[in-house]
This record gives C-alpha cells, sequence and structure tokens, in this order.
C-alpha cells in the first residue's frame, strides 16, 4: 500500500520551494504573472495544509482511549507513532509503511544514521497552518512591490519551505537544515528590500541568528555522540552486530561472532524521539530513581488490544527484551548521564531557540529587523519566525535534556517573566509603531516560556499541561494578531510615509473600515476575553500561579501595563482630528482582503477556542506532558 502521508508531508514542505523555482520561467516583463504565480502556490501550500489537519483529525477521532474516548489514545501520540515506525524501517525484512498515522522516515545519509524523517502532530500542525495562512496573505500583502519581483517572491516562497519543513522534521540534522535555510532569504529579504539602515538590520539579524545556529550545531553534534542501543529497536543493534561480524570474518561469521560484535556495537542517532527516550531515562537515574526503568513490552498482534502492564509504576523506555540493569550500567557510563552535560547541552539548546522567540537579551536584533523590513517580511517575521523559537523548547530543548529542564525551570520562568515586563515597558516608550508592535512581541512570547517552564506533577501536571496548552494557543494568537498589526502599519505607511505615533491621530474619520478592523486586532493584542489574545495568556497564568506566584503576580500586573500602551497607542493613532490624514483613502479591496481573515480568526479563536484549536492540540500535549511529569 502506498504511503499517502510520506506524499502529502513532502508536498507540503516542497511545493513552495517547487513554486519559487518555476518563478525562474517567467520573463521579466510579467511581473503580474509572476505574483499570481506565487499567490497560487501559497495557496496551494494553504490547502495541503489543510488536507493534513483533515486527515489528522481523522487519525485523532479514529482511536479512543482506555476510557472510551477518542483523540487521547497512545496510537495518536507521535512519540508511539514514530517509535513503531523505525522499528518497522528497522526490521530485516522492513513492514508494510502506515499510510495514514502521518510519520514518514527514508535513509537519507546512512552512514550517519540521517533520515528524511517527518511526522506532525498537535503541537507543530498548528503552527504549520499558521505558516502557510501568513504567508499566502504576506503574497497578497506585497503586490505593491516592483523592484525584482522574481527574486523577493522567490525568496519568500523559500522561506516559508524552511519553516514548515522545521516544523515536520523528526531528524536534527534535518531540522537543522530546513532551520538554517530560513537564514538566507530572510536576511536578503531585509538587506534588499528593506528601509535606509537595512543592511545593518539584515547583519544584526544573521549575526544573532547565527550565535544561536552555532548553539544548536555544537549541542546536535554533542547529542549525536550518545549511544541510544539500548532505546533502538533490537532488530536494528543485531543488523549492526551482522554487519560489524561479516567485516572482521567474512562470510565465515558464526553466532559467537554476532554475539560478540553485539556487545560492542553503539548506535547514533539524530533521532528526536529516540534522544527524548534517553533523555528521559538520564533524569531518572540522576534523580535516584533508576528502579524505575524497564523495557518497554512487545506490542500485541495487530487487531489484538494490549494487555494491562503488570507494573504501571514502572517508566519503560528501553526496548523490548533489553535487559535493564545491563542498560542502566551502560547509560551511566556515558557523559550524557552527568548534571555537567545536562546543564551545558540545555543551555546550547535554550539559547540557541531564545534567539529566535526572542528572549531577552538576545532580543535586541527584532526591533531593528521589523523596522527596517518590508511590510510582508514583518509579517512572516513576526507571525511565523518567532514561533520557531517556543517551538524548538518543546520539541528539543525540554524532552532532550529534561534533567536539567526540570531542575532550572524556576528560572526559565524568570527569564520569560522579565521579557513580558520588559517588553511592556519599552514599548510603552516607543513612537515609532513598528518598534513598538517589536517590543510588544517580546513581551507577548515571554508568556510562551513562562507556559513551558511551569513544571509540575502528579496533581499539579494538569496545571501544567494548562501552560502548556496556554504556550502553544499564545503562539498562534500571537501569530495572528502580531502579523496582522504589522499590516495595519503598512497601510498606514503606504499613506503618510511614515510611522510616527505622534503624528498619525484622527485616521478613524477618513479610514472608517481600516479603524473597525484595526481596533478588532488591538484588542485581540490587549487580551480582551472573548478575543483570541486572553485565552492563551489566561492559562499560561493560572499554570504559573500554581507553579510559582512570585512568578504569576508580576505576569498578571504586566497585563496592564500591555493595556495602557496598546490603548495610548490606539487613541493617539486612530482618535482625534488631524488635517494631516483626513485626505487618506480607506482600504482598498486587497488590504480589505488580507485583514479580513485575521479579524475574524481573532474573534473565532476567542469565542470557540476549543473547537478551532485546543480539540486538536491537548492530545498531543497530554502526552507530551506525560512523558515528562512522570520523571519528577
Amino acid at each position: 500500500m502506498p504511503e499517502t502521508d510520506l506524499t502529502w508531508l513532502t508536498l507540503l514542505a516542497l511545493l513552495p520551494a517547487a513554486f519559487a523555482a518555476g518563478l525562474l520561467v517567467f520573463p521579466t516583463r510579467w511581473p503580474e504573472a509572476m505574483r499570481w504565480w506565487a499567490l497560487f502556490g501559497s495557496a496551494g501550500t494553504l490547502s495541503v495544509s489543510l488536507c493534513v489537519v483533515v486527515g489528522y483529525y481523522q487519525k485523532l477521532e479514529g482511536h479512543l482511549d482506555k476510557s472510551g474516548y477518542p483523540r487521547y489514545a497512545e496510537e495518536t501520540r507521535l512519540d508511539h507513532r514514530s517509535e513503531r515506525d523505525a522499528s518497522d524501517a528497522a526490521q530485516p525484512i522492513p513492514r508494510d509503511r502506515r499510510p495514514d498515522d502521518w510519520v514518514a522516515r527514508r535513509p537519507w545519509v546512512e552512514r550517519f544514521g540521517i533520515q528524511y524523517a517527518l511526522g506532525v502532530d498537535g503541537i507543530s500542525l498548528p503552527l504549520i497552518v499558521l505558516t502557510a495562512l501568513i504567508t499566502f496573505l504576506a503574497v497578497a500583502a506585497s503586490w505593491k512591490v516592483d523592484r525584482s519581483v522574481r527574486g523577493y517572491l522567490a525568496l519568500l516562497l523559500l522561506l516559508e519551505t524552511g519553516v514548515i519543513g522545521a516544523f515536520l522534521a523528526l531528524d536534527f540534522f534535518l531540522f537543522y537544515v530546513f532551520y538554517e535555510l530560513m537564514l538566507l532569504p530572510m536576511f536578503v529579504l531585509i538587506g534588499l528590500w528593506g528601509g535606509g539602515r537595512r543592511r545593518y538590520a539584515a547583519l544584526k539579524f544573521v549575526l544573532y541568528t547565527l550565535l544561536g545556529s552555532v548553539g544548536l550545531l555544537v549541542a546536535m553534534i554533542g547529542l549525536y555522540t550518545v549511544d541510544v542501543r539500548d532505546f533502538v529497536d533490537p532488530a536494528e543493534v543485531r543488523t549492526r552486530a551482522e554487519a560489524a561480524a561479516r567485516a572482521e570474518h567474512g562470510d565465515r561469521a558464526i553466532a559467537e561472532h554476532v554475539a560478540a560484535a553485539a556487545a560492542r556495537v553503539e548506535v547514533h542517532t539524530f533521532d528526536f524521539v529516540t534522544l527524548s527516550k534517553a533523555g528521559r531515562a538520564v533524569m531518572l537515574v540522576l534523580s535516584g530513581r533508576e528502579d524505575r526503568l524497564a523495557a518497554r513490552l512487545p506490542a500485541p498482534p495487530v487487531g489484538v488490544p494490549a494487555a494491562p502492564d503488570p507494573e504501571p509504576d514502572k517508566v519503560r523506555l528501553f526496548a523490548p527484551g533489553v535487559d535493564a540493569a545491563a542498560a542502566v550500567a551502560r547509560l551511566k557510563a556515558q557523559p550524557v548521564c552527568t548534571p555537567g552535560f545536562q546543564y551545558l547541552f540545555f543551555a546550547l539548546l535554550f539559547v540557541g531557540f531564545a534567539v529566535k522567540v526572542p528572549i531577552v537579551p538576545f532580543h535586541s536584533w527584532l526591533p531593528d529587523a521589523h523596522v527596517e523590513a518590508p511590510t510582508a517580511v514583518s509579517m512572516v517575521l513576526a507571525g511565523v519566525l518567532l514561533k520557531l523559537g517556543g517551538y524548538g523548547l518543546i520539541r528539543v530543548a525540554f524532552p532532550v535534556c529534561p534533567w536539567a529542564a526540570a531542575e532550572l525551570a524556576w528560572w526559565v520562568g524568570l527569564i520569560g517573566v522579565v521579557g513580558i515586563v520588559y517588553g511592556a515597558l519599552v514599548a510603552m516608550g516607543q513612537t515609532d509603531f513598528k518598534r513598538l508592535l517589536a517590543y510588544s512581541s517580546v513581551s507577548h512570547m515571554g508568556f510562551v516560556v513562562l507556559g513551558l517552564a511551569a513544571w509540575g506533577s502528579g496533581a499539579s501536571s494538569q496545571y501544567w499541561q494548562w501552560g502548556v496548552d496556554g504556550a502553544i494557543f499564545q503562539m498562534f494568537s500571537h501569530g495572528v494578531t502580531a502579523a496582522a498589526l504589522f499590516f495595519v502599519v503598512g497601510v498606514v505607511y503606504d499613506r503618510a510615509h511614515h510611522r510616527d505615533v505622534n503624528r498619525l491621530g484622527g485616521l478613524k474619520e477618513p479610514m472608517p473600515v481600516y479603524a473597525g478592523f484595526a481596533a478588532v486586532l488591538f484588542f485581540a493584542s490587549v487580551g480582551l476575553p472573548g478575543l483570541c489574545g486572553f485565552v492563551g495568556e489566561f492559562m499560561v497564568l493560572l499554570a504559573a500561579w500554581n507553579f510559582s506566584p512570585a512568578l504569576a503576580v508580576p505576569a498578571v500586573l504586566s497585563v496592564i501595563l500591555t493595556a495602557a500602551y496598546l490603548l495610548w497607542t490606539w487613541q493617539r493613532v486612530y482618535l482625534g482630528t488631524n488635517p494631516a490624514t483626513a485626505g487618506f483613502p480607506d482600504l482598498s479591496a486587497r488590504e480589505a482582503a488580507v485583514l479580513l481573515p485575521f479579524a475574524v480568526l481573532a474573534v473565532a479563536l476567542g469565542v470557540f477556542p476549543q473547537a478551532i484549536l485546543l480539540s486538536w492540540v491537548d492530545p498531543s500535549v497530554t502526552g507530551w506532558v506525560a512523558n515528562l511529569a512522570v520523571l519528577k
């Protein structure tokens, strides 16, 4: 049976790049055709992402958990699906691939165990849809770009491929390739199509991003040195042992030679799920609870329900058939099983992704990049690229180094709170509309870090689950409001040719439709109940209060600061009368078409958060929290 999910996921990742390549065949004198081609390509990517959502939701609904409820069965968890897919591929005669498990892998660089591994769950899929939607609207917002149209649109589509590929990747090396693919298009888009200080802003962006990338590269190489033989399917160890025995003894290799080779086999991987299992085992060892580690139970035959676990208190991370005592001894003999290694590599991963969030003090590139970037590029930067930092913390940093993440959770939460308060205070003092929104993004993304840091176990794990749900919801809702507000700035800049909020007053009179859209988006960013900004922040604050009231109180008070600077900005820009803006035309049909989806989403997400987003996010978050909360 064809592996249709491989086709869908590959199409989702590479379709924008294919349309970017297609721009090369257009004559230079056809800029309008290029715009429509890019718009059609981004619309196609959005359509594919929605098809994947439908398929994934059917997967959730098709499996019942032990209580008989849909969406929360083990079958729907990414780690379970990826582990099973890797086991199928490791067999001497590979089993048939499942066409609808939304995980796919193929060997890429077999010498180093690098795989073309893609997959989706409720954590990555909302951000993929957000990326496709914002890119589609950003292409529509770029209609007035008339210089080097081909290059501009091709870079925008390549940027989309890099972001979506990073959200899909289950292999660290593949993730890093897509992650770095975003760097060049964004650098060029700011450096060539930006404002007066575009070269400075582009250089600052690339230097900060490279700083984070170096940290990720070092962490990736260091994690590859970990021997994960006890966490992968025994068939893979046996295959490597047979290959080593044949290399040493030729075709005369016998069982004794294979057994001796098996004792020496080491398995190194870039697979996120396998590295996460090793990280969780290390946490139990360093916490003095290695007695809870055990091998996984063999999978039951197809169609036969799994038997109850005879030892439910065990944490089953080792592969079936592995001797837990011997596996623990091998793990303890490695540098990964030391506090120093865990602290160092968590710091490398955290800083690497903190640059993208961005977290104070790694944030100073963001205001300059936003101020100089074209409107559509600012939309993508605020709505999409910042989310890669939060996603990396969820997918990589916390699961791979959970011991250090748990030990440093309060300090990570403090960093989030500092970003929330600092961003709001600095935003209040800005007069440049774009710079104000850039610091607002720093403040809003601080809630993502705080929600992830609100670590809880036992009865408190429910609060942590709310925090992680809230962090993902906050990333999605901030992507909607931030991208829309940067387009709001671009609309008025096209008319006024400046962004000074003190000189823009009175826009409500000549531009009532524009002011109406802006009001919805401003109040959504404020966090008004009934709009999208409220849901994520409320869930994060609930989790933070249970985790540490000392962190929750300043975060709650910052909501007042956020309301103050955004409402004050609204008053200065839209109310009153101003002869300088009295003749401005209202929104064109194209501009209204760009803002309408954002406004609809801002309202719909605030009124129906469960139906639209949380119903398919929460099952994945439940599994993510369950994997980590049981360790502490």
